[in-house]
């Protein structure tokens, strides 16, 4: 029996949460300064495994939990797991390659309802920072 492992593409999540934020490469490569230009960054968006102290600065510049680039599994699997569990009346099979079904027209999209959990996340987060840093002022 194959086991499918839900792998993290780090990588492509910098690259996913850079778009959410409307940041082009270049602005992240400024932000990184040093020798970093839009080349690297693009090379960057592409490695499955970053090191974690690079992925602790980007995950800062783009104003994200290291753990949700860590956690945000791969595009593609994420719609083959939701066309997996989907059970379709009508016997439709998945098409080859595609990871979804023929007949299968969702209310919502995945992607979508994950993009708002960690929305909520992040503003959980800088509720929690902005409640510490008054209570440190005090």
């Amino acid at each position: 029996m194959e086991t499918q492992t839900n792998k993290v593409h780090q990588g492509r999540n910098i690259r996913r949460f850079r778009e959410m934020h409307g940041i082009k490469q270049e602005i992240l490569a400024t932000k990184l300064g040093g020798e970093w230009n839009q080349k690297k960054i693009s090379y960057l968006e592409s490695k499955e495994t970053i090191d974690p102290e690079l992925l602790q600065q980007v995950a800062g510049i783009l104003n994200v939990p290291v753990e949700a680039i860590n956690s945000l599994p791969d595009e593609q699997q994420t719609v083959n797991i939701v066309a997996n569990t989907y059970n379709s009346h009508d016997n439709s099979a998945p098409v080859q390659g595609q990871g979804y079904l023929i007949g299968y027209n969702p209310t919502f999209n995945p992607m979508d309802k994950i993009v708002e959990l960690y929305e909520r996340m992040i503003k959980d987060r800088d509720e929690k920072i902005a409640r510490l840093e008054k209570s440190g002022s005090e």
